[in-house]
């Protein structure tokens, strides 16, 4: 699923916002919609999305502007077609609908010119295919929870999901996050049971040196142990990486610059931060994509992260003085 989700989010993202809808159908089915701009179907000589769905894409190192990773292995949607027993795939553009329809991953005929379109998008429905699965039941908890942390990473983006499979009707959430991480840190904070205090601190910056962006928050909080999540291109690294580790570099130098004399390995008590850069050419180390490695990320995340929080500590002294309280009490022997 994640496959097809991931395409629609990189062509809703391709023009800088937009919205995505994820549908659980009550025929087992899901259905995909973006608003992004069209890719046709192609030609012999000009490739387009029937290439994307009959052969294989992947690319070990991805690239493209900050290319959106969203399943661990990124071979495109040729895969969910190959194991799909139907799949349907739907275009708008020029006024006009342009739809073809796969079985098992092969093509059944020519695509076809349906009704007049009133806008441009994509809509792909597949159905997994029973005879190559034990279940097929997707969990809406589980997509609604990736869902949302993909509207928190990607600010201004729209994404739903709706599951029509419910004896008792229809249920559907849907995601849109002004502040980007910033609400993605409150929302971990809430989710905790831990008393928020000031505002979240956060800020986004592009470094030619890693050829991508950076966005950073974080808050003070309430928590007995830090919490930093990291990820790269939306996709979460939980064995953290060279983007993690410039995180917490920064907050040292910063902290040990304000307080001398302060543990280093205690300096990020008491934090929880996300931390999200979109790379041009990400590289991971290990097959599932749980590290980065890019090591150009750490010095530039660490400079930002240095910079942020030491001019928040010289526009706060009074916070400052008491999360330097706060490490030194709760922080223990380094």
């Amino acid at each position: 699923m994640f496959e097809v989700v991931g395409r629609a989010l990189n062509s809703v993202l391709a023009r800088g916002a937009g919205s995505v809808d994820v549908t659980l159908t009550a025929d087992g089915g899901v259905r995909v919609v973006d608003d992004g701009p069209v890719l046709p179907f192609g030609t012999d000589t000009s490739p387009g999305l029937d290439a994307q769905l009959t052969s294989l894409q992947r690319e070990s190192e991805p690239r493209g502007r900050y290319l959106a990773l969203l399943a661990p292995l990124a071979v495109g949607p040729f895969v969910t077609n190959a194991l799909s027993s139907r799949l349907t795939a739907d275009v708008r553009y020029g006024g006009r609908r342009h739809v073809r329809e796969y079985v098992r991953g092969v093509p059944v005929g020519a695509s076809e010119e349906a009704a007049p379109a009133s806008h441009d998008g994509t809509t792909i429905a597949f159905w997994p295919d029973t005879g190559i699965f034990e279940t097929t039941a997707c969990s809406f908890a589980v997509l609604a929870e990736r869902l949302r942390q993909v509207a928190f990473l990607n600010r201004g983006l729209a994404v739903s999901l709706t599951d029509e499979r419910p004896d008792g009707g229809p249920r559907a959430v849907r995601f849109r996050c002004p502040d980007g991480v910033r609400d993605f840190v409150a929302a971990l904070e809430a989710e905790a049971g831990a008393k928020l205090g000031p505002d979240v601190v956060g800020f986004e910056r592009e470094d030619p040196r890693m050829a991508g962006t950076m966005e950073v928050a974080f808050v003070w909080g309430g928590l007995s142990r830090t919490r930093v999540r990291g990820f790269v291109n939306g996709m979460c690294t939980p064995q953290g990486g060279t983007h993690v580790d410039g995180f917490r570099e920064g907050v040292t130098a910063a902290i040990t610059s304000y307080a001398p004399g302060l543990a280093p390995s205690r300096v990020d008590e008491l934090m929880t931060a996300v931390v999200s850069v979109k790379l041009d050419r990400p590289e991971f180390l290990g097959a599932t994509r749980e590290l980065l490695g890019n090591t150009e990320v750490r010095v530039c995340v660490a400079e930002a992260v240095h910079e942020h929080v030491g001019a928040w500590f010289e526009e706060h002294p009074e916070r400052a003085g008491e999360v330097v309280r706060r490490i030194v009490r709760d922080g223990g022997p380094g």
